[in-house]
C-alpha cells in the first residue's frame, strides 16, 4: 500500500506539502473578501503570510494603497501595496520604521474610509512599536529571553501587548473612525484572534501586573526600563473600547483545515487516522515522549496485515534553551521522538512548521525513520548529547533528515505526523 504512494517518507513529506497548500492565501483569502468598497481603501498587514495575502487581495481587487510588513525573503510583487521586509523572530529597525509609517498612514483616515488588515503569525515581531520610551535594544533583549524561556505563546503575547503601541487592539484604534475588516491566518493554539500576531486588531483584557507575574513565572528578567514601565501600569485598548466598534475580525485559514486535508489524503489510501488535536502545547521533548509512547501502544494493537495508523497533531510546542546548539521545536520534537522510539521498526514521523522556518533556522523541520539513530551512530553522533545541547538542526543535517522548503508564504503553525505500521 505505502509503496504505491512513495513509501513512508514520501507519504509524510507529501502530507506536509498538502497541509501547506491548503493554507495558501491565494486559495483561501478570496472567499472572505467582500466586493471592493467605494471610496478610499487602505491595506495594511504584518506576518509571514501577509505579503502573499496582499498579493491575493490585489488579484481580486486590483492595485491597492497600503503597507504590509513581512519576514526577510517572504516578499511578493504587488502592484500598489508596498511590501517591507523586516526581521523575525527578533524585531529590527526596519520593522520599527515600517510600523511607525503604518500607524501614521492609518491616522490620516476618516469615517468614510475602509481598512483591510492582513494579519498572520510572525506579526508579533514584524509589527514593532515599543511603547513608553522603551528602546528597540530593550525590546530585542526581552524577546530573546522570552523565546529561550519555554513560555507558551499566549503568555509571551500577553507580555508583548503591554509594552507595545501597536499590539492589543492599538493598530485598529489608530484607524478609527475608519471601518476595518481584519483577515487573519491563525498560527496559535485555539485560534484566538487576540493571540494571532499579539492581536493588533483585537482588544486586550490583560494587565501589566499579569505580564510582570508571567515574567517572574518563566524566570525572565526584563531590562530595567521595561520592568519600570510595567510597574507603572498600562493603558490597554479594552475589547469594549469604542474605537474597536467598527472592526470585524475573520479567520480565513487555521491549523485544523490543514490537518483535515492531510487526513483526507491518507483515508483515501486506506490508512486509518487518529487526530491528536490541533492545539497541542508544551515542551517539545515532553510531547515527543508522550507521542512515542502512544505510537508504540498503537503498534502493539496492530496485527500483521492491518492498515497503518497515522497520528496527526498541530499546535505550538516550545523549547527551554539550556544548550548552545541550533534547533527549533519541531526538530527537537523529532530528535526526542527518535530517542524514545529507539529504532522501533515500522514507525516514521515528520514534524515541521508550516511557515518553512523552525525556530530561527531556515529549515522547516525534520523526518524520523527507524534508521535515524543507526545513521547517527555511523556518523559518530550522540543523539542524547545533541538533544541536551538543543542542537536538533545540527543532528538532522548530519543524518540527512532535514525538511527544507524555503518560504511557504503561509503559517498555520506546527504540523506533526507519526505513521505507525504493524511490526513485520
Amino acid at each position: 500500500m505505502l509503496d504505491r504512494i512513495g513509501g513512508p517518507e514520501g507519504l509524510l513529506r507529501g502530507l506536509f506539502l498538502r497541509a501547506v497548500e491548503v493554507a495558501d492565501p491565494m486559495r483561501t483569502l478570496a472567499a472572505h473578501l467582500p466586493p471592493r468598497p467605494e471610496g478610499r481603501v487602505v491595506v495594511v498587514g504584518a506576518g509571514k503570510a501577509s505579503a502573499r495575502m496582499a498579493e491575493a487581495v490585489e488579484a481580486a481587487w486590483g492595485p491597492c494603497e497600503g503597507l504590509v510588513i513581512t519576514r526577510y525573503g517572504y516578499a511578493r510583487a504587488c502592484r500598489g501595496i508596498e511590501i517591507v521586509e523586516a526581521a523575525h523572530p527578533v524585531p529590527d529597525a526596519a520593522g520599527v520604521a515600517a510600523t511607525r509609517r503604518m500607524l501614521g498612514l492609518l491616522e490620516t483616515l476618516g469615517e468614510g474610509d475602509f481598512v483591510l488588515a492582513l494579519i498572520s503569525g510572525g506579526g508579533s515581531a514584524l509589527l514593532c512599536a515599543p511603547a513608553g520610551g522603551i528602546t528597540l535594544d530593550e525590546k530585542q533583549a526581552l524577546t530573546q529571553a522570552l523565546l529561550a524561556s519555554g513560555a507558551p505563546i499566549g503568555e509571551i503575547n500577553g507580555i508583548r501587548k503591554e509594552i507595545s503601541a501597536v499590539k492589543g487592539g492599538r493598530l485598529a484604534a489608530a484607524a478609527y473612525p475608519a471601518r476595518m475588516l481584519a483577515l487573519l491566518i491563525s498560527d496559535v493554539p485555539g485560534d484566538d484572534p487576540g493571540d494571532i500576531a499579539s492581536g493588533p486588531t483585537v482588544g486586550h483584557d490583560g494587565s501589566a501586573a499579569r505580564a510582570l507575574a508571567a515574567l517572574d513565572r518563566w524566570g525572565v528578567t526584563p531590562p530595567e526600563a521595561i520592568r519600570r514601565f510595567l510597574a507603572q501600569g498600562g493603558d490597554p485598548v479594552r475589547p469594549d473600547d469604542p474605537r474597536l466598534s467598527r472592526v470585524e475580525n475573520v479567520i480565513c485559514a487555521a491549523p485544523a483545515q490543514s490537518l483535515e486535508a492531510a487526513a483526507a489524503l491518507v483515508r483515501g489510501a486506506g490508512i486509518a487516522v487518529e487526530m491528536l488535536g490541533d492545539a497541542i502545547e508544551g515542551e517539545a521533548r515532553v510531547v515527543a515522549a508522550d507521542q512515542a509512547r502512544h505510537a508504540l501502544e498503537v503498534q502493539a494493537r496492530l496485527a500483521p496485515g492491518d492498515a497503518p495508523v497515522l497520528m496527526l497533531s498541530g499546535g505550538e510546542l516550545t523549547v527551554t534553551r539550556t544548550g548552545g546548539g541550533i534547533g527549533g521545536p519541531n526538530a527537537e520534537f523529532c530528535l526526542a521522538l527518535a530517542l524514545a522510539l529507539d529504532g522501533a521498526p515500522g514507525i516514521h514521523a515528520l514534524a515541521c512548521d508550516t511557515d518553512g522556518v523552525d525556530g530561527a533556522a531556515e529549515v522547516a523541520g525534520a523526518l524520523v525513520t527507524p534508521e535515524t539513530l543507526d545513521r547517527a551512530r555511523a556518523a559518530g553522533l550522540d543523539a542524547a548529547a545533541a538533544l541536551e545541547d538543543n542542537d536538533a538542526h545540527g543532528f538532522f543535517a548530519a543524518v540527512d533528515g532535514q525538511v527544507i522548503t524555503g518560504p511557504t508564504l503561509t503559517n498555520v503553525n506546527d504540523f506533526r505526523a507519526v505513521l505507525v505500521q504493524p511490526r513485520g
